[in-house]
């Protein structure tokens, strides 16, 4: 069932690119933003988390920590991260855990990939409810990042 703004968040732990456990109730008190995406060093994909690393100043200013998540490995993850210079944790879901967890997994994605993550913003408030939900089944598109960040200010 899709994660609607009001309910919960579901919790995770991850790994980011650094090995480190990155636990989503452990983050109460601060502003998180989720944007899973299908795979690295895909042109979309790409494009949507330099985006993000261009304008992170905002998410700072919001007192928000934004997380990519994909079902990457940490290794291929820490390669893009490295090779975009992006600024933020990017999260393995190798086990598709938390994709599952958020109904953010496509059943059949190109070249007959299953399994991967539909690209998708949630907005999370500091008490873990979330607050704004945008999953996409195009994964050509990219979130609405102006209703992020009318979210993420009216929350602040």
């Amino acid at each position: 069932m899709p994660i609607q703004p009001g309910q919960q968040a579901p919790d995770f732990t991850l790994r980011d690119t650094e090995k480190n456990s990155v636990t989503l109730r452990e983050l109460k008190g601060k502003n998180v933003v989720l944007l899973f995406y299908p795979l690295a060093f895909t042109g979309t994909c790409t494009k949507e988390l330099c985006s993000v690393r261009d304008s992170l100043a905002f998410y700072n200013n919001t007192n928000a920590q934004v997380y990519g998540i994909s079902v990457d490995s940490l290794y291929a993850q820490g390669k893009f991260k490295a090779e975009q210079n992006i600024n933020f944790p990017l999260l393995s879901d190798f086990n598709k855990e938390a994709s599952t967890a958020y109904d953010t997994i496509y059943e059949q994605f190109s070249n007959d990939m299953k399994g991967v993550s539909k690209r998708s913003a949630f907005v999370i408030d500091k008490e873990g409810i979330v607050r704004y939900a945008e999953v996409l089944e195009n994964a050509a598109e990219i979130p609405n990042f102006d209703a992020i960040q009318k979210c993420l200010e009216s929350i602040n």
